[in-house]
């Protein structure tokens, strides 16, 4: 049995400002339905993603700014800093690890999101081995 993972709710304050944010650094707004009065439903997917996030109204009761644990994989994460930051949004890295290089930014309400650039596995061995690391 597969299981995908396909929407990840992401609370916002202000719903238009999120949906240009997300645009703005290259997401597709796939749907924004007003559903009810107390129900907006706006979803927005990553490019090449097979997993969409939705924003909105009557959505999720998490407080705006705190999913702070959403991570992208990228195939270059100096490429995805350039973006970013060319696009006005604030973004840090690359923070060079054993297991990856990473950028991390943070939308307009503060949800935090961080962006992998997967490890070359033959430096990860090496790094593995030098450290006596074998439980990855």
């Amino acid at each position: 049995m597969d299981m995908k993972i396909e929407l990840i709710a992401v609370p916002v304050t202000d719903i238009d400002r999120a949906k240009e944010f997300y645009t703005r650094i290259g997401f597709n707004a796939d749907h924004d339905q007003r559903v009810n009065e107390s129900l907006r439903f706006v979803q927005l997917t990553p490019p090449g993603s097979a997993c969409s996030i939705c924003i909105g109204e009557g959505i999720t009761e998490m407080v705006p700014g705190t999913q702070n644990a959403i991570q992208m994989v990228v195939s270059n994460a100096q490429e995805a800093l350039d973006h970013l930051t060319s696009v006005g949004a604030a973004a840090q890295g690359v923070d060079n690890q054993p297991w990856g290089l990473f950028v991390y930014f943070a939308d307009p309400d503060g949800n935090q999101w961080a962006l992998q650039e997967l490890p070359d596995y033959a430096r990860l061995d090496a790094w593995r081995e030098e450290h006596g690391v074998n439980n990855f």
